[in-house]
């Protein structure tokens, strides 16, 4: 007989198509929308308004989960935040002259 070992070494987690960081937000969000559901409901809140927001937030979480996934791919929310975080142009405030100063091996300025 022989026993495969081993078989997702190296691969991402994946549940159903959602890879990766998707996964923790699906997750995320489907908590944080069991626990808004039930702090409304204990706050005395209709029940169909409570079941109402909950269907709802949560069919808008599995929908945009599903989309980002598809649309940016398993790391395209990383890449994304790579590209926000570079800055759009360098600033240099050092005087024009000393830019073309040629520097000597050894002296510190």
């Amino acid at each position: 007989m022989e026993y495969s070992i081993n078989k997702g070494i190296g691969r991402p987690a994946e549940f159903r198509g959602l890879k990766s960081q998707y996964l923790f937000i699906f997750a995320g969000g489907l908590l944080s929308v069991f626990v808004i559901f039930v702090i409304m409901y204990m706050a005395g809140i209709s029940q169909t308004i409570c079941i109402g927001f909950g269907v709802t937030t949560a069919g808008t979480l599995v929908w945009l989960t599903f989309f980002l996934n598809d649309k940016y791919g398993e790391f395209g929310l990383m890449k994304l935040q790579a590209i926000r975080n570079h800055p759009r142009y360098i600033i240099n405030r050092r005087r024009i002259e000393r830019l073309f100063l040629i520097k000597k091996k050894g002296a510190y300025q």
